[in-house]
């Protein structure tokens, strides 16, 4: 290994948790948007109490990890860059209001197009393009204005709050916070009695600890060449486009390894149950909405630096201020959206 480029380790450290996110998300069903449309619309919380499992090990695990000083959770960008709330509100509802126009969020469009879903392409490049704008480019000037970042004056997380309160170390307090979201999940009927759920949700939090846990190390034997980073769906398909046009922008790193490997993850997933097949779209009007939703996806989630899966799962993990603001705002703005939706389908 030490004869390996750093970022084509970073980059397999990425791929190792993107393949198993891309198969949880293939054969354990589990997605964000689906997750809100069935318990919001269907009256089905099965895949929604999935999130307590994934959060419950996500955020045990690397607060575990940290408490051994394996993880430097001080390191990653939700607590190096101090809280703003209105950038969470703000690109959490914009993320989410595109969600629901798109279909799917980075990560369930990589999923989708793993299964063979060409429309998924499409939302994938999309957001990949307007989240550089927003990022670097025309849009940056503006979004720096409006939702400035500043780097961070002391610590960034509820376990440090909690803590200061109740006098318990940041693992008693991650411990009972993740105990508390895996009986929650687990009163719920149905996803006890669904063993294939509640073990692809478990990979899916242990995938997310892999991410923090791998770059951790590779930060520590590279003196900082490389960032303390999770998965994430919004800048690192931006990054991936990139390499994959030029090769050298950037070189290889952790977020193309988690793009790719959530591709191979979900192909694999959806060729072991028989499902993959190629899909397009037919209708110009759908097409052109979830391209509206990819572009906002793109914007609100650098807004809110982080998608569904950045804030909701990665800086959750961490207990960073921003997780449950942006992914309560992320929730909202889907629910508006699938409202939306479900009422233009409906006769006046």
């Amino acid at each position: 290994m030490e004869n390996l480029p750093i970022g084509m380790l970073a980059a397999a450290v990425g791929l190792g948790g993107g393949i198993t996110l891309g198969l949880a998300a293939r054969l354990g069903s589990f997605c964000t948007l689906g997750a809100i449309e069935s318990a919001g619309f269907g009256g089905d919380q099965t895949r929604l109490r999935m999130w307590g499992i994934v959060l419950g090990v996500a955020i045990f695990a690397t607060h575990l990890l940290a408490a051994t000083g394996h993880v430097d959770i001080g390191a990653t960008i939700y607590h190096q860059v101090k809280w703003n709330p209105l950038a969470s509100v703000a690109g959490g509802l914009i993320f989410g209001y595109g969600m629901a126009m798109a279909g799917n969020c980075g990560f369930g469009a990589l999923a989708r197009f793993g299964g063979g879903d060409l429309r998924a392409l499409v939302v994938v490049v999309v957001i990949a393009v307007f989240g550089f704008v927003t990022l670097n480019g025309p849009l940056a000037p503006l979004r720096v204005a409006l939702f400035p970042q500043v780097a961070s004056d002391g610590p960034q997380s509820y376990a440090s709050v909690i803590g200061g309160l109740t006098g318990l170390p940041a693992l008693g307090v991650a411990g009972a916070i993740s105990a508390a979201l895996i009986v929650w999940a687990l009163t719920y009927a149905p996803l006890r009695a669904s063993g294939v759920q509640i073990f692809w949700a478990a990979m899916a939090g242990l995938a997310i600890v892999s991410g923090l846990w791998g770059t951790a190390w590779l930060a520590a034997e590279s003196l900082g060449q490389i960032p303390v980073e999770g998965h994430t769906f919004t800048a690192p398909l931006g990054r991936t486009l990139i390499y994959m046009m030029t090769s050298t922008s950037g070189g290889l790193s952790f977020s193309v390894g988690s793009v790719a490997g959530v591709l191979i993850g979900a192909f694999a997933g959806s060729t072991i149950k028989g499902l993959f097949r190629w899909e397009a779209c037919e209708d110009p009007r759908e097409l052109g909405r979830q391209v509206m939703g990819a572009a906002l996806m793109g914007i609100g989630g650098v807004i809110a630096m982080g998608c569904s899966v950045g804030q909701g799962a990665t800086a959750f993990a961490t207990l960073a201020y921003s997780a449950p603001v942006t992914l309560a705002a992320i929730c909202g703005g889907a629910m508006i959206g699938l409202t939306q939706l479900i009422r233009g389908f409906q006769p006046e």
